[in-house]
């Protein structure tokens, strides 16, 4: 199945199958579950989420999708425009990767805090907006 990107200011309410929408100003993307199942797949993208490339052949988008709180539980690559499918995970599975990322996370935003001058000031606004 092939995949195409769609630059977009605001998410449209429907989406269509093979297309893989990309809100850059707010890091989101979103695209239908390409099983068919018609679920809508959220993508926030940044330094510990997704990223994503555009090539020639059509948008990448990393790491693998696992969609885990969908019935379907597919789990597949967005690459070059194409759809890779991945081998399913176990429950096992799921839990270790959702540790490492909440580690990547706090690994992240920890050295932010440790950031000294003007990158420090700006972190310390960006989390005293989202305190309140």
């Amino acid at each position: 199945m092939k995949i195409a990107l769609q630059r977009v200011q605001y998410m449209p309410r429907e989406l269509k199958l093979g297309v893989l929408y990309v809100a850059e100003e707010f890091g989101a993307a979103a695209h239908l579950c390409p099983c068919g199942c018609g679920s809508k797949i959220r993508t926030p993208l940044g330094p510990t989420e997704w990223n994503l490339e555009e090539t020639d052949s059509g948008p990448t988008l990393y790491p693998s999708i696992g969609n885990w709180q969908q019935a379907c539980q597919s789990h597949y690559w967005i690459y070059e425009g194409e759809i890779k499918w991945a081998d399913k995970w176990t429950t096992e599975e799921i839990t270790a990767s959702r540790r490492g990322e909440g580690r990547r996370r706090r690994a992240h935003y920890g050295a932010l805090d440790r950031q000294s001058g003007p990158v420090r000031k700006l972190w310390r606004r960006i989390k005293k907006v989202f305190k309140r």
